[in-house]
Formats: C-alpha cells, structure tokens, sequence
C-alpha cells in the first residue's frame, strides 16, 4: 500500500504535493485538472485516474480542496462508497471549511472506522514553494500525520479537538485580512496625496511594523503586480467562513465586515483571480466614484 494520497492540487496543493514528493513519501495524487499534476510527477508521485484510485492505495490521504462540495465528492460522502474510502485510513482535511461542516464530517468519519484530522495551514503559495508554511491541527493523529507535514511545513502547532485548528486558522486570517486591507488603503492614500510609493515602502520596511506579509504585498502594491499568492476570491469565502464563525459566537466582527465588502467589490469588479492586494482595486474605484468622504458611513457588509 502506499502510505499516503494526495488530493487537490491547486494554487497552495501543488507546491505542497511537490515538497511531499520531494522528501521521499511514497505519494499518490490525484486533480480534477489532470494538468497540474505533471509537476507532482516530477517530483516522484505517481498518478491517480481517480479518488476512488487514492484511497484504495493510501492510508493517510491529505485533502487540500476548494470548499465542502469538492471534499464530499472526493469523500464520496452520502452513497455507500463514503464507508469504502475512509474505513481503516486516516483523512487529512487541510482546505479551508466551516468549522460546523468539519465537526460534523470527524464524526461521520470516525463512525465508518477512520480517523480524521483537521490540518490548515497558514501561509501562501510562496511559502508554500518553500515548506515554511505554519500548520495547526485537530483531531485523530496515530504519529502518521505530523512526519508527513514535515516537509511542508516550518512549524505544526496543536490546537486541541476538531473544529480547533479551524477556528484557530480563522484567527490568524482575520488579522491577515484586515492587515493587507490595511496596508493597500495606505498605498491608496499615499497615492491620492502624491507621495513616493517607494518611500513609503522604505518607510514601512525599516519600522516596526515590518512582517514577512507586509513587504511581500508592499512589493505587489509598489510594482502592480497581482500574480496570485493567495487569491482574493479565496480571501472572501475564507472571509465569510470566519463572519459566519463569530456570529455562531456571540463576537463582534467590525473590521472584518468592511474587509468582507471590499473583497467582495473586488471580485465583482472581475479580479477575483489576482492575489489579494489588489483589494486596492476596490478602495480606488470607491475614491472614483465618492463613496468614502469624510464623516460618511462604512459600507454595508456584502454578502
């Protein structure tokens, strides 16, 4: 049997399937987009037709997939081959889903005889491409799981029962949100004054509000460039996810529920598939069209 699978291979998937493959695990994997496994295979994985394929030769399989509906159909969840895939093998959630919908599927898991482990990770595709990616993680770990992100990931930090390394992801990301919103308003503002964008770059580098994140966006911001790190349709269903999760809580959400209307204007102005930074595209359009003067209302939350 080959030890692991893995299961969806897109922008973050891909890069951490080729570390994987790279460290010598014996790896299958299988994307809808047949494609963009060749760079997998490369790297020594060998190639599902399907799934059904994976499961059948895998006993931890790793899932890093869109939303629930591409996790129920890889799990075939709801017809009787749901049983057949996870009986016996532990299943690797590492996409960004609800936390109720995580909860719900550990226990549909543990209940045909598998194990389950929630596993996201915090971090974008170049850290990703390098293996520093930060995971956190819940659930069913029998010392299979924490070897095989090793190879992926600079740190793995446990985070208790399911759904906790979900709710503890949504932490991270709602100050990763409000923190590049932030930082593309304050590009929009220089800009709007006349002042250098290098200079404020060089500014923001030397103080100490410097990160990893900030000079990384700073530089998309200061060049124009929206190559896609992490996708600002992705920060949008990951924005709505923690909406949803603080609401289930009782806490408020302010900054967050500006954040969630600007990225949802900048997916309705067609720039869904470019990195997140280019939230600015959406601060801009609002200055051009004088929805934000002094002393006027917030928007509205967006969806």
């Amino acid at each position: 049997m080959v030890d692991v699978g893995f299961i969806g291979l897109g922008v973050m998937g891909q890069p951490m399937a080729v570390n994987l493959a790279r460290s010598g695990a014996p790896l299958v994997v299988w994307n809808r987009t047949a494609a963009r496994c060749g760079p997998v295979a490369a790297a020594g994985a060998r190639v599902a037709a399907g799934p059904a394929e994976v499961f059948e030769q895998a006993g931890v399989v790793l899932l890093m997939l869109a939303d629930e509906q591409a996790v129920d159909a890889v799990l075939a969840r709801g017809t009787a081959a749901f049983a057949e895939r996870c009986r016996g093998r532990t299943v690797v959630q590492m996409g960004t889903v609800s936390a109720t919908y995580s909860a719900a599927l550990a226990a549909e898991v543990a209940a045909v005889g598998g194990g389950y482990v929630e596993a996201p990770v915090s971090g974008s595709r170049g850290p990703a491409e390098a293996g520093s990616l930060v995971a956190m993680v819940s659930g069913d770990d029998d010392g299979r799981v924490g070897p095989l992100l090793a190879p992926m990931c600079a740190e793995v930090v446990g985070c208790g029962p399911v759904p906790g390394a979900l709710l503890m992801k949504f932490a991270v990301n709602l100050h990763l949100i409000t923190l590049v919103t932030g930082l593309a308003e304050a590009y929009g503002f220089a800009e709007a004054h006349g002042l250098d964008p290098e200079v404020l770059t060089r500014v923001l580098d030397a103080g100490p509000m410097a990160s990893a994140v900030s000079r990384a966006k700073a530089a998309k911001l200061l060049a124009g460039d929206f190559t896609v790190q992490a996708a600002a349709l992705d920060v949008l269903k990951n924005n709505r996810l923690i909406a949803e999760a603080a609401r289930a809580a009782g806490v408020a959400s302010p900054l967050l529920d500006v954040c969630h209307a600007l990225f949802a204007e900048t997916v309705g102005l067609g720039h869904g598939g470019e990195d997140m930074a280019a939230v600015v595209r959406a601060i801009r359009a609002r200055s051009r069209n004088g929805r934000d003067p002094v002393g006027s209302r917030p928007a509205g939350r967006s969806g």
